[in-house]
């Protein structure tokens, strides 16, 4: 399966072939743009001329790789936090998951524990693990037993909350409504 967020082919096929990627790019959609959050990993592989890995961002120098988030345009609209927030995540990745990103939803045996496991990375509070969960299901077909339940209301089938829900240009045009529809309701 293919991601198709609102963003390039090269930043789709790493958000695709990279579970760090992605698990970077959801963890930087806040308070930007999801087309910026989104291919921010990709930027991040350019400025740094590779691809990195859990273990070698776990690693980086904090100060340098606040640079490289900040370097213009930057990575997100807070890089300074948001390099240690990613940070936060690699070393997690290595110390719970051997440096491996999929071994978190892999070896879930269910979708309450992948729940779990989401909910437990840095920047992903309740809402945007159910999101990731659904995620996960919707687009890159994994679906531990329960998945849907785990997600919520973003994993119903046809439903158009999320970035989970996001395949096409329609698609986008749907999330974009509910979402504006979500804030005039709130005013």
């Amino acid at each position: 399966m293919q991601i198709s967020m609102p963003v390039d082919a090269e930043a789709n096929e790493l958000l695709t072939r990279s579970p760090l990627a992605l698990l970077i790019a959801m963890l930087l959609d806040q308070q930007v743009p999801l087309e910026r959050a989104f291919s921010a990993p990709r930027d991040l592989v350019k400025r740094l001329g590779r691809e990195p890995t859990a273990e070698e961002l776990a690693d980086f120098n904090p100060e340098q790789l606040a640079a490289v988030f900040g370097e213009r345009p930057a990575l997100h609209r807070f890089p300074k936090a948001m390099a240690a927030r990613t940070q936060e995540l690699a070393k997690l990745i290595v110390t719970d998951y051997g440096g491996e990103p999929t071994a978190i939803w892999t070896t879930a045996s269910s979708g309450a524990e992948l729940l779990k496991r989401i909910e437990a990375l840095p920047g992903f509070g309740a809402q945007k693990a159910k999101i990731f969960v659904a995620l996960l299901g919707k687009q890159l077909g994994v679906r531990p037993p329960g998945w849907r339940e785990a997600a919520g209301q973003f994993g119903a089938e046809g439903s158009h909350l999320s970035v989970a829900d996001i395949y096409d240009a329609e698609s986008l045009g749907e999330v974009r409504s509910y979402k504006a529809a979500l804030k005039a309701a709130k005013k």
